[in-house]
């Protein structure tokens, strides 16, 4: 009987090189992934040690792809690095210096609810590369901005870029009592833009109270998560 060759429908299976460089990439995705979740949950002091753990992969594996902590940070908050720079350069445009202020003070504040780490990427300086440079960047869209809404006389001269870490910093407290849904942390800054105002300025919408019980829980959350 005459010997038949087999067929199939299959694709052919992927070249080595081709397979090897999938893995490192579905490595790579997973390592940023872990590093995201741990830098919103504790900060960017985390070990790169705990990243690896929480990638479930080697520290040889993790040190091939991020040679040093501050590129895994830059590869974490680049895109979202982009889009604040993006909201500064909108803000500052705006025509209206005190209103693109107020904008930019409010989704700031936003931003900071939805990622609670990616404020502190911007307190940090990188090396020379393309974040390093956005975030240069972005600060100088503000700086002209606070002055731009002073030289309207709707912003206070006496403030000061350092009151925006200030804002941000007790925002921080809100959001970790109260949670990035509640009323809590719009109603705080809305009352610090309407501090920051000048008699002459518009006014800013100020946003309800939450609601006492909301406050009250957050508040003993608050007292025992110092009192641990």
């Amino acid at each position: 009987m005459a010997q038949q060759t087999v067929t199939t429908d299959l694709p052919p299976g992927p070249k080595p090189a081709e397979a090897l460089r999938a893995d490192a990439e579905r490595n790579r995705q997973r390592i940023l992934a872990a590093a995201h979740r741990l830098f919103s949950r504790e900060g960017l002091g985390v070990s790169m040690t705990a990243v690896a753990h929480e990638a479930d992969v080697g520290n040889a594996t993790l040190f091939r792809r991020f040679a040093t902590k501050e590129l895994l940070i830059e590869a974490v908050f680049k895109d979202r690095v982009d889009v604040y720079n993006n909201l500064v350069t909108t803000c500052s445009k705006n025509p209206d210096p005190w209103q693109g202020f107020t904008d930019y003070v409010q989704c700031v504040c936003t931003l900071q609810a939805s990622d609670p780490a990616f404020l502190e990427v911007l307190t940090l300086t990188f090396p020379d590369g393309t974040v390093e440079t956005r975030r240069a960047e972005a600060e100088r869209h503000v700086l002209d901005l606070i002055s731009q809404a002073k030289e309207i006389g709707h912003l206070r001269q006496d403030f000061s870029e350092r009151d925006l870490t200030i804002l941000l910093m007790a925002n921080s407290g809100v959001l970790r009592a109260a949670g990035a849904t509640s009323d809590a942390s719009r109603r705080l800054t809305a009352q610090l833009l309407r501090a920051y105002a000048t008699r002459d300025a518009p006014p800013v919408a100020l946003p309800k109270a939450p609601p006492r019980a909301e406050l009250y829980h957050a508040m003993i959350r608050l007292l025992r998560g110092h009192s641990t």
